[in-house]
């Protein structure tokens, strides 16, 4: 594979025919939709929750302070919820992968792989 600069951005691709065209098919662009459709937000969602974590933690000590039971207060449950979120995260990303993308990864590989041998792709 080589890698290609395009705009402001690096793309790595692959100068077969037969990527470039199974590249260009929609089931490739519902595949990149997809992924991004999950990926994107759940990345907006994650950062936004932890940057509040940070800000709270610098700047508003009397909340983050405030004790929930015992020695534990909000600041520790706040940075407790982060390993929650990311591992909740985690899994509903292989749970949305598993079940939305990697049927189209696999149809665009075996037509992939089923092209390159020769026998045609009968599966478009």
């Amino acid at each position: 594979m080589s890698q290609q600069s395009e705009g402001s951005g690096v793309h790595q691709t692959s100068a077969h025919p037969l990527y470039l065209e199974l590249h260009e098919t929609s089931d490739f662009a519902e595949l990149r939709r997809k992924f991004r459709g999950f990926v994107i937000p759940a990345t907006i969602a994650f950062m936004s929750w932890y940057l509040l974590f940070v800000v709270m933690s610098n700047w508003a000590d009397d909340f983050m302070s405030t004790p929930v039971i015992g020695n534990i207060n909000v600041g520790l449950v706040f940075g407790l919820l982060q390993f929650v979120s990311t591992f909740l995260i985690a899994w509903l990303y292989g749970r949305y992968m598993e079940r939305n993308v990697d049927p189209l990864a696999r149809k665009l590989e075996k037509r992939y792989v089923d092209e390159a041998a020769g026998h045609g792709g009968a599966d478009r």
